[in-house]
């Protein structure tokens, strides 16, 4: 379950932290990102809480946000970041749970590693880049940032990525030696965004906690922060 988020009381936006919805991998849970985030928040200022979810299917005792299935669609592949025409197994369960965590909440953006910030790419692409939502863009947030992210490869999910909702401020990190998805699958989820930040990181399949790193996404929340004063 995701962790409770509580509307706004009027007159708080400008002044409380960031709420940050935060998105695990394939095979982890909320517990697992909060101890895999821990080295970066423990440095942060206090400008954010984080909110950690667990996939829907892990009710159920499954695991991922989806599967990604190849035709004609047997066994599940544990990496789809360079293998095309693959069907998203699950995603239709995950969407409308993502409907449902963001209806009458207040959530400034979200975090994802893995497969979890190949989801925030998706749902970037169901961002509405303005002030109303409507039933194709039905989400509201003002940034995204990624770990270890890629692009979809189910056909069906092209669409998201010509959104208007990928005009937003975004910051990527990515390691030069990640052998779960490659530093190009990365780099072109990145490209998707206008004016992205990226942290390039020397280690692998990680969230980087490094002091560079680490200074980066402080500067990256910060503006953030400064951007809904300005609002």
């Amino acid at each position: 379950m995701v962790a409770e988020v509580l509307p706004l009381m009027k007159g708080e936006a400008t002044h409380r932290k960031l709420r940050i919805l935060c998105l695990h991998g394939y095979h982890g849970s909320a517990d697992i990102l909060r101890r895999q985030m821990e080295p970066l928040i423990s440095q942060l200022p206090p400008l954010a809480e984080f909110v950690f979810a667990n996939a829907p299917s892990l009710a159920r005792k499954d695991f991922g946000w989806w599967h990604a299935r190849q035709p004609p669609f047997g066994g599940s592949i544990a990496s789809a970041d360079q293998i095309p025409d693959v069907r998203y197994e699950g995603w239709e369960e995950t969407r409308a749970w993502t409907l449902s965590t963001f209806s009458g909440q207040a959530l400034d953006g979200i975090f994802g590693f893995s497969q979890g910030a190949a989801l925030a790419g998706l749902l970037v692409g169901l961002r509405s880049s303005g002030n109303e939502v409507t039933p194709e863009r039905p989400l509201q947030f003002q940034f995204a940032m990624l770990a270890g992210g890629f692009i979809s490869n189910d056909p069906a999910h092209a669409v998201y990525y010509a959104s208007e909702g990928f005009n937003m401020p975004s910051l990527h990190m990515i390691g030069d030696r990640d052998g779960v998805v490659s530093p190009s699958a990365s780099q072109a989820l990145a490209a998707r965004f206008k004016d992205p930040v990226v942290i390039q990181h020397e280690l692998g399949h990680v969230i980087a906690s490094d002091s560079q790193s680490v200074e980066k996404v402080s500067a990256f929340l910060e503006g953030a922060i400064n951007a809904r004063i300005r609002a």
